[in-house]
């Protein structure tokens, strides 16, 4: 990179040259935190890592890295995956302690389920659609003809993929005379389970989802663990759009999310959530967020292709697309049911001298406001 090229931490007569040594791609990928905004101010803790960033788990066929508390200590409430299955290949029969939310990015894959009343739920999902696991409830995970990756989502910032319960860890740490009694069957049956885990393994490809479904009792759950959300149309803005998935359209949930398309130029408008923190996944393009909270702090951050970001309940926040292709990114939140605060609602649906006197807005300022939800903006 030439120094012609090179950002310069130079903000009109502040700052000064950094001739190194320095890391000039990060710099570039960064260029509000190497030259914040005049107003940015105060100190919040850090609001990004990217899974590029996180160690990956290698295995006969996948792949997983996470993003937790670890790497970024501000996220404890939420904590995600990003993992990749072969043709066939298995996430092996687990459970976890915490609430496990999917968005499937790429290719075709099968979840089955077997929850607590003995229903029995196999669907096959495509990218777009979603699943929620709730905690305790077993699971498997497996690749169809091509593979599959996907994000997950976890309802506690201090999950780790490293940490769940598998069968085969189960049976190998359990008595082989208590397995015998068990199932009712002698010692010798169990002579050849692994004796450790095997987590992300081969197998081929399963045999259509009608055909296994008939090998299962015919018992679905009350209400569905998957969402085909890829065949419902996100509600469109000027600037882009918006799919919400919360409890009012996928009643299983514990968590909620909002699937966005923000244009070039656009901004997902300046809010708030009352109640929720919100966990990002940027999944393609180039976005700027400020983040603010009380006694006059603010930051910001820069986020592009595979990084994470994350906004504590109640601060104020947008994100803008600073690149020249679609913004493409997930939202999730660590409620069921979605509820964010519009500051252009709130002014606009506030008596307008209430609002005038704090802000001293002029009246074409006043006659901008919009009592109707616009969730992305240009």
């Amino acid at each position: 990179m030439s120094d012609s090229q090179l950002r310069q931490p130079i903000r009109g007569a502040k700052g000064a040259t950094d001739p190194g040594p320095r890391n000039a791609l990060l710099d570039n990928q960064n260029p509000d935190i190497l030259t914040p905004p005049e107003t940015d101010n105060g100190s919040l803790p850090n609001l990004k890592f990217s899974f590029g960033m996180a160690h990956n788990r290698l295995e006969d066929g996948g792949w997983a890295r996470e993003v937790t508390v670890r790497e970024l200590p501000v996220a404890k409430s939420m904590a995600g995956v990003n993992m990749r299955l072969d043709s066939g290949v298995v996430r092996e029969l687990h459970w976890h302690k915490e609430a496990e939310w999917a968005y499937i990015l790429q290719g075709n894959v099968r979840l089955t389920v077997v929850d607590e009343d003995r229903n029995v739920a196999v669907d096959d999902l495509k990218p777009g659609d979603v699943w929620l696991v709730p905690a305790g409830i077993p699971h498997s995970i497996q690749g169809l003809e091509g593979g599959c990756e996907f994000l997950l989502v976890f309802d506690d910032g201090n999950f780790s993929e490293n940490e769940t319960l598998l069968i085969t860890e189960f049976l190998a740490h359990t008595p082989p005379g208590i397995l015998a009694k068990n199932f009712g069957i002698g010692v010798e049956h169990f002579a050849n389970i692994p004796k450790s885990e095997k987590y992300i393994f081969r197998l081929p490809v399963p045999a259509p989802l009608e055909t296994v479904r008939r090998q299962l009792p015919d018992s679905p759950p009350k209400l569905p663990y998957v969402w085909h959300a890829s065949e419902h149309p996100p509600t469109p803005y000027k600037g882009g759009s918006v799919k919400m998935i919360d409890v009012t359209n996928f009643p299983e949930t514990t968590l909620s999310a909002l699937i966005m398309e923000i244009e070039p130029g656009a901004l997902r408008e300046l809010h708030w959530h009352p109640d929720a923190d919100e966990w990002q996944y940027y999944l393609e393009g180039q976005a700027r967020m400020t983040v603010f909270d009380a006694t006059s702090k603010a930051r910001t951050f820069n986020y592009t292709s595979g990084d994470v970001g994350f906004v504590p309940r109640t601060m104020g926040h947008y994100i803008e697309n600073i690149g020249s292709t679609t913004l493409r990114l997930i939202n999730v939140f660590n409620k069921p049911r979605y509820k964010d605060i519009s500051l252009n609602n709130w002014m606009a649906l506030t008596p307008p001298d209430l609002v005038k006197g704090h802000l001293n807005l002029d009246d074409t300022a006043m006659r901008a406001l919009k009592r109707e939800r616009c969730a992305v903006v240009r």
